[in-house]
C-alpha cells in the first residue's frame, strides 16, 4: 500500500513541478504586459476548461507537461494589430529572457524549498560521515557474523554503554577522551582502543554536553575472506552499541546554509550526469535485454515515480523528498541547455539577435532580420527525435528492468 502511495505522490509531485514551471512562464508574462492566451496542463483533447480575462485555464486528456501560450512567441507568427504591442518578440530582450527562463528558475525554486523543508524536518543526507547517533543499541555485540554482517543476539548479560550513559539519536559527538572526532570514523577508532568509563563531549540541540560512557570491551570475528583495513583491529576492541545516522536535521537557520551546500552538491551532481548522458545509452539496452540494471543509468518520470514508491515502501521519506528535488534541478538544468525546442534553445536565439544587432549597431548599420525559425526546423526535428528516442528508451527499461533500492 505504501509503495502504491508513493508511487501516486511522486507521479503527483512531477505534475505539479510542470504545473508551477508552465506558470511561472505566465506570471512573468503577465508582469511583463505579454498577452497570454492559454494556460494548459496535458496535451490532446481537452477536458475541462475556463476563462478568467484573456486567457483560458484547463486541463487536456495526456498528462506529459502542459503549455502556456503568449501571443507572438516569434516574429513570424500571425498577430492581430491590436495585439502587436503586446506580442513576446516586441518586449526587450531582457524581458522575454526572463520569461523563457522562468520555467527553469521556478523548477530551482520548487528543489531549494523542498530540500530546506526536508533538512528541518526528515533531515539531509550525512555526507560529511558527521558522527551524528543515529540508533542507540540495546547492547554492544560481542561477535559478529562474517558471512551476513549480522551481530548476535543481546543477552542480559551484554552491556549497554550508549544507552546507560543517555545517549540519544540525534547527538553529534564531539571528542572522545579528549580527541576531537570530526567524523564517524575518528569516533570510532578512538573507541575502538578506549577501556571503561570514557568522556564523551556532544552536543545535543546546540548544547555542549559530557557523557561519560562505559566503553565496553568485545571480541571481533573477522571475515577471512576481506583484507584488512588500515584501522581493522584483529583483537578486543571497545564498543559502546551505537550506529550513526545517516541523516541530520538542521533547525531553521541552520537548515538555510545546509540547503545551499546540500543544493550545490545535487547541482554538481546533475551537471556530470548531463555530460554522461549519451555514454549510458549502452547500460539502458543492456537492461532491456535482461541484464544487470545500471543503478547509475538514466531513469525516466516513470523510473522515478517506481523509486519514489521504493522509498515511501522502505520508509525512506527524505530520500523521496530529495528524489523529488534532485529530479527538478534536473528538469530545470536540462530546460536551460541552448537547444531548441528547449527554453535553452530560445534564449539561445534571442540573446544571439541582441548581440548580432549591437555589432551591426557599432558598425553602422540597421538591426538585422529576426531569426528565421523555419530554417531551424530540421535541426530542432532531429533534436526531437534523438530526445524522444532515448526517453523512450528510459522508459522501456524502467518497465522492463526497474532500479530497485
Amino acid at each position: 500500500m505504501l509503495y502504491v502511495l508513493g508511487v501516486v505522490l511522486f507521479a503527483l509531485g512531477i505534475g505539479i513541478s510542470v504545473a508551477l514551471h508552465e506558470f511561472g512562464h505566465l506570471l512573468t508574462a503577465k508582469a511583463f504586459g505579454m498577452k497570454v492566451t492559454r494556460y494548459f496542463i496535458g496535451f490532446g483533447p481537452k477536458i475541462w476548461s475556463f476563462r478568467r480575462g484573456e486567457t483560458e485555464y484547463g486541463f487536456k486528456i495526456i498528462p506529459a507537461g502542459g503549455f502556456c501560450e503568449i501571443v507572438g512567441m516569434t516574429a513570424l507568427d500571425e498577430v492581430a494589430p491590436e495585439d502587436a504591442p503586446r506580442a513576446f518578440y516586441r518586449q526587450k530582450t531582457w524581458k522575454r529572457v526572463i520569461v523563457l527562463a522562468a520555467g527553469s528558475i521556478t523548477h530551482f525554486m520548487i528543489g531549494l524549498i523542498v530540500l530546506y523543508v526536508a533538512a528541518v524536518t526528515l533531515g539531509l543526507p550525512n555526507t560529511q560521515n558527521l558522527p551524528i547517533v543515529g540508533q542507540i543499541s540495546q547492547c554492544a555485540q560481542a561477535t559478529q557474523d562474517p558471512a551476513t554482517g549480522a551481530y548476535s543476539p543481546c543477552t542480559a548479560s551484554d552491556p549497554a554503554p550508549a544507552k546507560a550513559a543517555g545517549l540519544q539519536p540525534g547527538d553529534q559527538i564531539l571528542s572522545v577522551a579528549g580527541k576531537a572526532t570530526p567524523t564517524y570514523n575518528d569516533m570510532v577508532n578512538v573507541t575502538r582502543v578506549a577501556k571503561g568509563p570514557t568522556p564523551f563531549v556532544i552536543d545535543r540541540g546546540g548544547q555542549q554536553l559530557t557523557l561519560t560512557v562505559d566503553v565496553a570491551t568485545v571480541q571481533r570475528i573477522l571475515d577471512p575472506t576481506k583484507p584488512l583495513g588500515a584501522n581493522d583491529p584483529t583483537g578486543p576492541v571497545g564498543a559502546i552499541g551505537m550506529s550513526p545516522s545517516s541523516t541530520i536535521t538542521y533547525g531553521p537557520i541552520a537548515a538555510v546554509g545546509a540547503t545551499g551546500v546540500f543544493t550545490g552538491q545535487l547541482f554538481g551532481n546533475v551537471w556530470e550526469g548531463l555530460k554522461a548522458l549519451p555514454t549510458k545509452i549502452p547500460a539502458l539496452i543492456n537492461a532491456i535485454g535482461g541484464g544487470q540494471r545500471d543503478p547509475n543509468a538514466p531513469v525516466s518520470v516513470v523510473g522515478a515515480s517506481l523509486i519514489g514508491g521504493q522509498a515511501a515502501d522502505l520508509g525512506l521519506w527524505w530520500f523521496f523528498v530529495i528524489l523529488l528535488a534532485n529530479l527538478n534541478f534536473f528538469v530545470g538544468v536540462f530546460n536551460l541547455l541552448p537547444l531548441l525546442p528547449l527554453d535553452g534553445g530560445h534564449i539561445a536565439v534571442n540573446l544571439y539577435e541582441r548581440v548580432r544587432d549591437a555589432v551591426r549597431k557599432w558598425r553602422g548599420k540597421p538591426a538585422g532580420a529576426p531569426v528565421d525559425y523555419m530554417k531551424l526546423l530540421p535541426l530542432t526535428y532531429l533534436l526531437v527525435l534523438v530526445g524522444g528516442a532515448y526517453t523512450l528508451l528510459a522508459i522501456t527499461a524502467d518497465i522492463v528492468n526497474p532500479i530497485h533500492l
